[in-house]
């Protein structure tokens, strides 16, 4: 992944404001590669600790979180509920009422 294209993940990613949540989808369209979902994945895995991102933020395209019971998931689901964000049915959170949606990026 080219670095520039990191660098601007990790910005995407530090602007999720507090009680909101992004997709793995949308921080790569931010980002300027709609397309490139997966490299958000690795971003997040190589850098959450080392530049401090709220990586507990970002779900997936369904409103689910994506790591798996016993592997994260209890973590990410208690740290976005703090922040009042609620889950339905299947464990699903409201896209339409939780996701950010910035009007524009700086």
């Amino acid at each position: 992944m080219p670095e520039s294209f990191h660098r601007q993940i990790v910005a995407v990613i530090k602007r999720i404001p507090r009680g909101r949540v992004a997709t793995y989808g949308q921080i790569a369209m931010l980002a300027g590669n709609p397309r490139a979902a997966r490299q958000v994945v690795r971003a997040l895995h190589s850098s959450s600790g080392k530049e401090k991102l709220p990586w507990f933020r970002v779900i997936n395209s369904k409103g689910q979180i994506s790591l798996k019971p016993g592997q994260g998931y209890e973590l990410q689901k208690a740290l976005l509920e703090d922040e009042g964000i609620e889950f339905g049915l299947a464990d699903t959170i409201d896209l339409a009422r939780f996701q950010w949606r910035p009007r524009v990026l700086k």
